[in-house]
């Protein structure tokens, strides 16, 4: 019996637990009609999920008291990578990722303004291949939901990048239909925020599984592996979430930010993630003692971070929507899951946050969780968003793959960058990397194989690099260089002994100092950081 793609009549209008209701009944046909052959399958399924603006500490599995059930269980049965790194922001994160670049080589060096500069373009470029249009020529079927941010005003559009399937935001910065600026591409058309063939009254978190299974679906249908690249807006403010799950937290962060980083740090020493002599960085100055606030101000904080939390824990719920649709489908065991952020927890909007619109939470109102509570998001470490220290560039990795390895619950040391999912999907694919596509150059992949680590063994890499809006570092063994801002002076640590940064050892290593940053200036004039915009001090030297 030949299997037929789910009936485009199932897009009728619906809340989206009826459309669960759909996506549960379809599986038995699909189980039936399928049998063992999808588990049989010699190339596995993958999808890759970006979250946005989630901190290193933000998940139950990564010390968190925000609720995660259904990350936690695929860590319990996956792998957690305690050293994986991002850019440290959203477009460059998302270029890098795509590409298995470093995110200047993509063009995206900053974000979509145009500086005209060859790293600084604003969009993808035509040396760079998506990991999309590495996979389809080797079979795979090619899906995305969610926020692109790439380029999209520039032209450079998903189905254009080898997804043949997509529903997806140009930029996000949205959570409801509703929303003013909420604007969604289904397969190459912009569709209203209306459309019947959207779930009624859609929650941007809900709507990008909904359609992910939906996709998958059809991928089994054509009887193909899948590749799905799902890219949650979630936790990026406007801070929105349903008022049932903003009311489950409220009252619970009235605790404040001193006492919960600490319950973290000390949860996190419990889980293995980190050494317990690393000390927990100081609350920056511009963060007040929680005790220092009067009642009033400590119930608005406390509202904040319950919408944040309500964000997360919402995303987490539809993760488990997700496996266990690949569950009913037969094809959990097959299929290479990772999940990772974009940056570190975000102190955009300062100390204080934002608490906009009369009803906070929905539709019309705006929230930002700002610097203090981003203090948490990245308990214990450095900075934030934007910056290069561990806090602004540090990401859970939970990687799940039954079939692929036998390891379960444990943690991997090996550190990892964005550059590597694409070396990663290359190894297990079988897919070939291009040195011209579609008749251009392409530039190699900078990235390493995360399949070494999942067995527990080193990466053989030379070093890590990054840059943003001037802040800059690399990293080689465990030696990390970093500075803030284009004209910072130079930081020297020893990650082995002092990942919170706290020691700087410049001033006992100045040959270790002189080395790396030569090595980081020769990388920023090849991977086309330099020449820099001027805004970015430091850039054009």
């Amino acid at each position: 019996m030949k299997f037929k793609p789910l009936s485009p009549k199932l897009c009728l209008p619906m809340t989206h637990s009826a459309f669960g209701k759909i996506k549960l009944l379809s599986t038995v046909a699909l189980s039936c009609l399928l049998g063992s052959e999808a588990m049989a399958a010699t190339k596995p399924n993958i999808i890759v999920i970006l979250v946005d603006d989630m901190g290193w500490s933000d998940l139950g599995c990564y010390g968190s008291e925000i609720p995660t059930p259904n990350l936690d269980q695929l860590a319990k049965t996956g792998l957690r990578f305690t050293q994986f790194y991002n850019t440290g922001r959203c477009c460059p994160s998302r270029a890098s990722l795509l590409t298995g670049l470093y995110p200047h080589e993509a063009g995206v060096g900053h974000m979509m303004e145009d500086r005209h500069l060859p790293g600084y373009r604003g969009h993808l470029n035509d040396e760079c291949v998506t990991m999309a249009e590495v996979l389809k020529p080797a079979g795979y079927f090619t899906a995305m939901t969610g926020k692109w941010h790439v380029g999209q005003k520039a032209g450079v559009v998903p189905w254009k990048r080898g997804f043949e399937r997509n529903l997806t935001a140009p930029s996000g910065g949205f959570y409801y239909g509703g929303a003013r600026n909420a604007s969604l591409f289904l397969n190459g058309d912009a569709i209203a925020n209306n459309d019947p063939r959207l779930p009624k009254d859609w929650y941007s978190t809900d709507l990008w599984t909904d359609y992910g299974i939906k996709f998958i679906d059809e991928a089994l249908g054509e009887k193909k592996p899948f590749f799905l690249y799902l890219a949650y807006n979630a936790p990026h403010f406007p801070l929105q979430a349903p008022a049932e799950d903003i009311a489950k937290f409220r009252g619970k962060y009235l605790i404040g930010w001193d006492k919960l980083r600490e319950q973290r740090h000390e949860r996190q020493k419990e889980l293995g993630l980190l050494n317990p002599a690393w000390a927990m960085s100081p609350r920056p100055p511009e963060v007040s003692a929680w005790d220092e606030l009067n009642d009033q101000q400590k119930d608005r904080f406390d509202h904040i971070m319950s919408i944040y939390a309500a964000c997360v824990s919402h995303m987490d719920k539809e993760v488990g929507v997700l496996v266990e649709a690949l569950k009913q489908r037969g094809v959990l065991d097959n299929t290479l899951i990772l999940f990772m952020s974009d940056n570190g927890g975000n102190p955009e909007s300062g100390p204080r946050g934002r608490l906009e619109g009369a009803n906070p939470g929905s539709v019309d109102s705006t929230v930002f969780c700002g610097q203090s509570w981003a203090t948490l998001e990245n308990t214990p470490l450095r900075r934030y968003k934007h910056f290069n220290h561990e806090g602004g560039i540090s990401t859970p990795l939970i990687v799940h793959w039954p079939d692929g390895f036998k390891s379960q619950g444990e943690l991997r040391p090996q550190p990892g960058h964005l550059v590597d999912v694409m070396a990663t999907l290359v190894d297990v694919s079988g897919a070939k990397y291009p040195k011209e596509f579609n008749g251009r150059s392409i530039l190699p992949m900078e990235g390493r194989s995360l399949v070494p680590a999942f067995k527990n063994k080193p990466i053989e890499r030379d070093a890590l690099y990054w840059e943003h809006e001037g802040n800059a570092a690399v990293r080689v063994g465990d030696w990390k260089l970093v500075r803030k801002g284009g004209n910072g002076a130079w930081e020297l640590y020893d990650l082995k002994t002092d990942r919170t940064e706290l020691h700087d050892l410049s001033g006992q290593f100045p040959d270790k100092v002189k080395e790396l940053s030569a090595k980081w200036l020769a990388w920023a004039r090849r991977a086309k950081v330099i020449p820099g915009p001027p805004a970015f001090s430091g850039n054009g030297n």
